[in-house]
């Protein structure tokens, strides 16, 4: 029985989406859960699984072509007879721009330049990477993907692309470790390689055996060399979705009235914690300890103390969420994406800390789920991690605040002993940043929301697990 392949919906307010790449062709044959096809958003650059097996009878839209999301891109034939006729121009037109949700910003755009390197955004100060190791699942071999012998057992997997690449820099894809199905190698995987072992730089040696199961995903997630700047005087082109989160930035502007207030909160009680408790926590569960968590735990008690934090907007109405899901942004080479950590308040710490890295980690490595950046209901985003001592982000629609971690810095503080004498001491400092829609927020509920959240964290008693 035929099954249709449709254009996904990569978020609730994603209305369209470019298909980028085929990565089988008329004929071929598919498994299901395979990578079929890539696409890109504003928010989503995603392979895409097949939903059935079976052979690849029509390909009905092509490459390069934007359309609507739920639109029939292909067709798989479930009993093998597939066609091995040319794909048909796409039938549906690219829709007119529709209004939809802002991408918090992490950090200002300057240009259309690609932008720079950037460090992981899921905590205020630079922490070790964190790994995950993934099973490499079993698939056939999409038809653009070629085996070619690097040594006596290795046989490597790879689009013409990568290896285009690898040929003009004179790579040897045996030395390239694979993050996609099977062990393919991906663009990223070899961008990621180039940069860190560039031109006349010591190279491993060759590997003899693959392993079984891809390394972490944020080798997949590695920065590409940066790109030859501009010619000064000269017009670049925006890219695609570098237009489409500029479009989203206004809309978000006209749409809520936004108003931010700051905050120093104390850290001083939770770098201890983190300290002290951080090696024991991380054999104990198996996942790194960040500050995420922590900033988590503390919106969720000012939520619980301030619900309108945790709504949204519906014509002349206000909807309260029964259920509080945390919008995590997370920076990539390419852009900006939001994955959802759903269902936060029923999260115990480790839970949430395990949630947030997974989510962070698969979306720089494009393994997100489509309804996994969908269905937030409150944004945390954290350039802090680049230096400044806050920001003002970018409410995301249809929500009405978001929160921006600045950087944590140790800073000469007055405080008051027992006995009332002030004092001068060292402490860890925080700037926290609410961006919130005065349509519905008054400055008074947003300053007690934050009131709630800054005494959470200055006077922490919870058990970390």
């Amino acid at each position: 029985m035929p099954t249709d392949v449709i254009m996904p919906q990569m978020g609730e307010s994603i209305f369209e989406g470019t298909l980028t790449k085929w990565l089988k062709k008329p004929g071929d044959k598919v498994q299901r859960d395979e990578p079929l096809f890539e696409i890109s958003t504003d928010k989503v650059d995603a392979e895409i699984p097949a939903p059935a097996s079976g052979v690849l009878k029509e390909v009905k839209v092509q490459e390069g072509t934007t359309v609507q999301v739920n639109t029939i891109v292909g067709v798989i034939d479930g009993d093998g007879a597939g066609s091995t006729a040319a794909a048909v121009p796409a039938q549906a037109a690219k829709p007119e721009p529709a209004k939809s949700s802002a991408a918090p910003s992490a950090a200002s755009t300057n240009g259309p330049s690609r932008p720079a390197k950037t460090a992981q955004p899921s905590e205020p100060e630079q922490d070790e990477t964190v790994t995950e190791s993934a099973a490499a699942g079993s698939a056939a071999q999409p038809s653009n993907v070629t085996e070619i012998s690097s040594g006596e057992t290795e046989r490597v997997r790879s689009s013409p692309l990568v290896r285009k690449i690898a040929k003009d820099n004179n790579v040897d894809l045996g030395q390239v470790p694979g993050t996609g199905m099977g062990g393919r190698i991906t663009k990223e995987d070899i961008l990621g390689f180039i940069e860190k072992y560039p031109a006349g730089a010591q190279q491993p040696a060759a590997q003899t055996q693959r392993p079984a199961a891809p390394p972490s995903p944020q080798a997949a997630a590695a920065p590409a060399p940066a790109l030859p700047a501009p010619t000064p005087g000269e017009v670049v082109p925006m890219s695609k979705m570098r237009s489409i989160i500029a479009k989203r930035m206004v809309e978000s502007k006209h749409t809520s009235a936004h108003v931010h207030t700051v905050f120093k909160v104390d850290m001083t009680r939770i770098v201890k914690i983190r300290e002290r408790e951080r090696a024991k926590f991380e054999a104990r569960n198996g996942v790194k300890l960040t500050y995420m968590p922590f900033i988590a735990r503390a919106v969720l008690a000012g939520i619980k103390q301030m619900p309108i934090i945790n709504s949204s907007v519906e014509g002349e109405a206000v909807r309260y969420h029964k259920n509080v899901n945390i919008g995590i942004a997370v920076a990539l080479d390419w852009g900006l994406i939001v994955p959802v950590v759903k269902q936060a308040e029923e999260r115990s710490f480790v839970g949430l800390q395990r949630a947030i890295n997974d989510v962070a980690e698969r979306a720089r490595a494009k393994k997100l789920q489509p309804d996994e950046v969908q269905g937030g209901t409150f944004t945390i985003t954290n350039p802090g991690i680049f230096g400044p001592q806050f920001g003002t982000p970018i409410i995301m629609q249809p929500q009405v605040a978001i929160l921006g971690m600045g950087g944590l810095f140790k800073e000469p503080v007055v405080i008051t002993d027992k006995d009332g004498n002030d004092l001068i001491a060292i402490r860890s400092i925080i700037r926290l940043t609410l961006g919130y829609d005065h349509r519905i927020i008054d400055g008074a509920d947003a300053d007690k929301f934050m009131v709630a959240v800054r005494n959470y964290l200055e006077n922490w008693s919870e058990d970390i697990g």
